[in-house]
């Protein structure tokens, strides 16, 4: 009897330890499967994929309408190769800034390889790509970027700047976009070499044209294509105009390099380029092997540092004429705020924090303006999982700043130019966290704080001097905003009246 009652209980408790087992299994199954769900999108096409269903010539756009369809995390399929596309402000802060380490890689697509082999900064990975960035805040840190020796520089090159746009008086109607680039380039061009240029040098212009070009050309519809079908390149005209700016920008800052390498005194750094030099001869001095401190990485470091300083700063100074000229009350606003804190004198970054609506008046161009509306294209860097969503490791990741920018459950009017974006109900100014054009996380832009300097200095130097208005003839309500479309979005070409002020 007890026997059996033994291995009765024996028998119930197994039965339950197996049920139980079965349980948890299919909790685990459950959850997984919850887990292991891949983010939705639209119906690719074989070998197309979701072309058809995106425009090229403004992906941004494309892309942000799919986001209001398929979710703030999507799948797109370009030909054979496969985005995820993060959207909105919760969701890119939530990828880039809580999953910095999984969402921090680069992807370096054909047409960024083309540009820098793998080495540099903007388009590399790994111990080289930390140990450039890590060396370029060092050293531009080291070089003032967010102090004084920065903020003298750039009121020097403010002063060039008036002097040039005071030539014109006679013919008040020019495009001011070519002279505004030479000014912001002469900023980073005095930290990677030492000097600045006059903005009549042809070498000057010619490599910073060339930087211009190439960066319209890379978000071409052609160019996108290349980076699907890397085969089809030496076809493509855009490829080959490309390639050929590329290689002459690299002949001239070698050129540059060398000079600077035959003048090179240990006692005395320069410029970033001195900087690598002196660090690389001590390294060597030490016995040090597999340094990343090798001429590749040098030459496409500052080429990187000096494209991303020219086009981003200029392009962004551009669009805060160009809406002072379209808002004519709002520019009014910012000179008696001007006229009534500062006066007559130099503005200084001190001054900043005195001056909140001119402040708003920077922000909200950079926001509406939407210098770099998809980032540059991230890669993970082993799986993870975002909004319930599972993604794989090496998948490529767009995070689209131009759903941060324009989110419409952080921003009260999104596509309306309104500094009161940046104000409270006192006139005071107001950090956004959903303020995002420099990027986040890991990858995020290493010279904001002097971009930030040079904006703020260049365009409060200006309205100073001058009143800017559309050319006679035409109406605020004329005045273009659509950009031109690039990797990044510039204001349509147009003449401005840049009117000096008594």
């Amino acid at each position: 009897m007890l026997e059996e009652l033994f291995k009765s209980s024996t028998s119930v408790l197994l039965l339950g330890v197996i049920i139980g087992l079965l349980i948890i299994q299919i909790l685990l199954s459950s959850f997984s499967s919850k887990e292991m769900r891949e983010p939705p999108g639209p119906r690719p096409l074989l070998l197309l994929g979701n072309l058809l269903q995106v425009n090229l010539k403004r992906l941004d756009k494309s892309l942000f309408d799919l986001s209001k369809t398929y979710g703030p995390v999507f799948t797109v399929y370009f030909g054979l190769k496969k985005v995820i596309v993060i959207a909105g402000y919760r969701t890119v802060k939530q990828a880039l800034v809580n999953h910095a380490e999984e969402f921090g890689n680069r992807e370096v697509t054909p047409i960024f390889y083309d540009f820098t082999k793998g080495h540099g900064i903007l388009f590399s990975n790994g111990d080289s790509w930390k140990e450039m960035r890590r060396f370029a805040l060092s050293t531009l840190k080291d070089f003032g970027m967010g102090k004084r020796i920065s903020e003298g520089k750039i009121i020097e090159e403010c002063h060039y700047l008036i002097q040039e746009f005071e030539q014109h008086q006679g013919n008040m109607t020019f495009n001011n976009s070519q002279t505004i680039v030479y000014a912001a380039s002469n900023i980073i061009s005095a930290i990677m070499f030492g000097n600045r240029f006059e903005y009549k040098d042809p070498v000057f212009q010619a490599m910073v044209e060339r930087d211009n070009e190439s960066i319209r050309l890379t978000g071409s519809a052609s160019l996108l294509i290349y980076n699907i079908v890397p085969w089809l390149g030496p076809f493509l005209k855009n490829w080959r105009d490309l390639m050929k700016n590329v290689e002459d920008n690299k002949a001239e800052v070698k050129r540059i390099i060398g000079n600077l390498k035959e003048t090179l005194n240990p006692e005395m750094c320069r410029c970033f380029v001195d900087a690598f030099l002196i660090h690389r001869q001590k390294l060597e001095e030490s016995e040090i092997k597999d340094s990343h401190y090798h001429d590749d990485n040098l030459l496409y470091s500052v080429i990187n540092l000096f494209a991303a300083g020219t086009d981003t700063t200029g392009n962004t100074l551009q669009w805060c004429l160009l809406y002072m000229a379209k808002y004519p009350h709002i520019q009014d606003q910012v000179l008696e705020e001007l006229n009534r804190v500062v006066g007559s004198r130099q503005v200084c970054v001190e001054d900043r924090k005195n001056l909140p609506y001119t402040d708003a008046v920077i922000h909200e161009s950079q926001r509406l303006g939407n210098i770099v509306p998809m980032a540059i294209p991230h890669r993970t860097s082993r799986d993870v999982s975002l909004h319930g969503y599972f993604i794989k490791e090496g998948t490529t990741v767009f995070p689209l700043l131009t759903s941060v920018l324009y989110d419409e459950s952080e921003w009260e009017d999104p596509f309306t130019f309104n500094p009161a974006h940046f104000l409270d109900q006192e006139g005071k100014f107001v950090k956004r966290d959903a303020f995002m054009p420099f990027s986040a996380g890991r990858r995020v832009c290493p010279g904001e704080s002097l971009a930030r300097m040079e904006i703020f200095l260049f365009f409060t130097s200006l309205l100073q001097h001058f009143r800017f208005t559309p050319p006679p003839g035409v109406s605020e309500d004329e005045l273009d905003l659509t950009p031109v479309v690039g990797f990044t979005l510039s204001p349509s070409p147009q003449k401005l009246c840049a009117v000096r002020r008594q």
